[in-house]
């Protein structure tokens, strides 16, 4: 299987890709930011055809789309009860957005695919590099800011208590999903993006009882589900997405019968 570039491609990809989906989701699923991470991987989707459209990299569009929707919607003061509509109702205008970008550009069903489900094939030494890379930014932003962040996002109360800038870790851990989504997608796709962001969380969620544990259970079960997905999608020719999907929704429910058990 090694024998193969591309799957040593995209196993590399795939385990930065674990890591930094892993650990972001922790303080995606204590943030309650589950449903904006949908929106912003629907986001990517529309960022990736319009770099369809203008002629650069698919990861270029994603990066400039859930960037600089991350600045605005930091900047916007929604209240919470309408806050779920108002999501709702850009994800369906980036999504129409996006099938135009791809009409304009002419590109066939199969890019489209590939942009909402991923590609393991598709992936370049230099993507590698590119994944790596903005993995490594993000991981290295988050040990930066981790004590306020942590506080910010299982005490805010507290943290604001304790004089936390809540508004300015808000921006950054907004930038740092951002990347994280755009990353994430170049394996599981933009629509599914969410499922590497939320799932292994969750699961962490369920079975830890320190942010340490919660930290190691969720980056062990993205990277564990994404290596099966890839082998299993290598050995049957299914989509590595399907397999990848399966496998954390299935530790999601072991970990949940377990603790119920327990």
């Amino acid at each position: 299987m090694f024998a193969f570039d591309f799957m040593r491609h995209a196993f590399i990809a795939s385990t930065f890709i674990a890591l930094t989906c892993g650990i972001v989701g922790v303080f995606v699923v204590a943030r309650q930011l589950s449903f904006l991470t949908h929106m912003l991987s629907e986001i990517g989707f529309a960022g990736a055809a319009f770099g369809a459209f203008i002629g650069i990299s698919p990861l270029i569009g994603m990066l400039l789309f859930t960037l600089t929707s991350s600045a605005l919607i930091s900047g916007l003061s929604v209240e919470k009860a309408r806050r779920e509509s108002t999501i709702s109702a850009v994800s369906s205008l980036f999504i129409g957005s996006g099938i135009l970008f791809l009409a304009l550009a002419n590109q066939s069903s199969n890019y489209a695919t590939q942009i909402l489900f991923g590609s393991i094939v598709g992936i370049s030494l230099s993507g590698v590099w590119q994944l790596v890379l903005l993995s490594l930014v993000v991981l290295i932003t988050i040990w930066l800011v981790f004590r306020p962040l942590l506080f910010d996002s299982f005490d805010p109360v507290g943290a604001q208590a304790n004089g936390v800038r809540a508004k300015f870790v808000g921006i950054v851990f907004l930038i740092l999903l951002a990347v994280s989504v755009s990353v994430g997608a170049q394996i599981v796709g933009s629509m599914l993006v969410f499922i590497l962001m939320t799932i292994p969380a969750a699961t962490a969620k369920t079975l830890g009882r320190n942010i340490h544990q919660l930290l190691l259970i969720s980056v062990v079960t993205a990277s564990v589900g994404v290596w099966l997905g890839l082998w299993l999608a290598y050995v049957t020719n299914w989509p590595a997405t399907f397999f990848i999907a399966l496998i954390e929704v299935i530790f999601y429910l072991g970990a949940w019968l377990f603790r119920q058990r327990a």
